[in-house]
């Protein structure tokens, strides 16, 4: 059973940073892309950052400078390491794990940037 732990939301004012991390319960980590998604209330939920098993990143437009996503492998974790947040980033943040047709999630982690 893959079980994926989101940390690290919370509360920040714009222009502020916040770090997520996602522990992941796999025996081989480092074949597994990764990705992190969001998902704003009323909106579909939307690819924020991906990094694959080799260690490519690639981000949406709108986290384009801000975001990094990093991971580690002899952690089993990715990260996402978030700058000069924006009011329109509030969001749930889950983190997704894919091999071919398989693809799980994590609970989500909540992220509200606001003065």
């Amino acid at each position: 059973q893959v079980q994926l732990v989101e940390s690290g939301g919370g509360l920040v004012q714009p222009g502020g940073s916040l770090s997520l991390s996602c522990a992941a319960s796999v025996r081989i980590f480092a074949i597994y892309d990764m990705g992190w998604y969001r998902q704003a209330p009323g909106k579909q939920r939307e690819l924020v950052a991906r990094i694959t098993s080799t260690g490519r990143p690639n981000y949406a437009d709108s986290v384009k400078g801000r975001f990094t996503v990093s991971r580690e492998n002899a952690k089993n974790t990715v990260y996402l390491q978030m700058n000069s947040l924006k009011p329109e980033d509030t969001a749930v943040y889950y983190c997704n794990l894919a091999l071919g047709v398989s693809s799980y999630w994590g609970q989500g982690t909540q992220v509200t940037v606001s003065s």
